[in-house]
């Protein structure tokens, strides 16, 4: 099997980037959402951002997001588990184009043995980091990974998600975190209402 991975334009990233969220990650039915909401379609992105295509896509758009919205970051990273391959895709894209970003893992509590931390990683200590997320129900997950990254002395500068499904979590991140919520795809472009 072989696959083209060099990078595309961005145009390009964005719509094969839809088309395999489409594809793979969106499953009708219902749902309970993390939340406890309940849905009639679920987006488990985790079929896209752990997918060996797709992923190299992730990492492109959502550099791309943060490029275009002015956001400077030395580091992205959140809660884990959702937010780890969308850190690792984006470090990966900023390597491939020489730039130098690291990414971290915010456990969901600081640890009571070893080091005993809650964001793992190079350090996070004065430096300006951006909160990744696949999607967000009531933005929960990524106001939990602010607070973390604050405690451990980082500027927290961001959120960056790649679906938002227009559940308010966009407005209560900005709201109580007093910083910018960037979302890739809303869940209109996806089809899903």
């Amino acid at each position: 099997m072989s696959t083209d991975f060099s990078p595309v334009d961005l145009a390009t990233a964005r719509e094969r980037l839809r088309e395999l969220i489409k594809d793979l990650a969106v499953v009708r039915g219902k749902v309970t959402l993390a939340s406890g909401i309940e849905a009639d379609y679920y987006v488990d992105l985790r079929r896209v951002t752990l997918h060996h295509e797709s992923s190299r896509y992730v990492g492109q758009v959502m550099l791309g997001l943060l490029d275009e919205a002015g956001i400077a970051f030395d580091a992205a990273g959140g809660l884990t588990m959702g937010a780890d391959p969308v850190g690792n895709a984006i470090m990966r894209t900023a390597g491939d184009q020489g730039r130098a970003v690291d990414t971290f893992v915010v456990r969901k509590a600081q640890k009571s043995y070893g080091m005993g931390r809650q964001v793992e990683g190079p350090s996070v200590v004065g430096r300006d980091v951006v909160v990744v997320e696949d999607t967000s129900t009531t933005g929960g997950s990524a106001l939990t990974a602010v607070e973390a990254l604050q405690k451990a002395g980082a500027n927290v500068v961001a959120v960056a998600v790649i679906v938002d499904r227009r559940t308010g979590a966009k407005e209560r991140i900005e709201e109580t975190a007093g910083v910018p919520c960037l979302y890739a795809y809303s869940k209109d472009e996806l089809g899903l209402d």
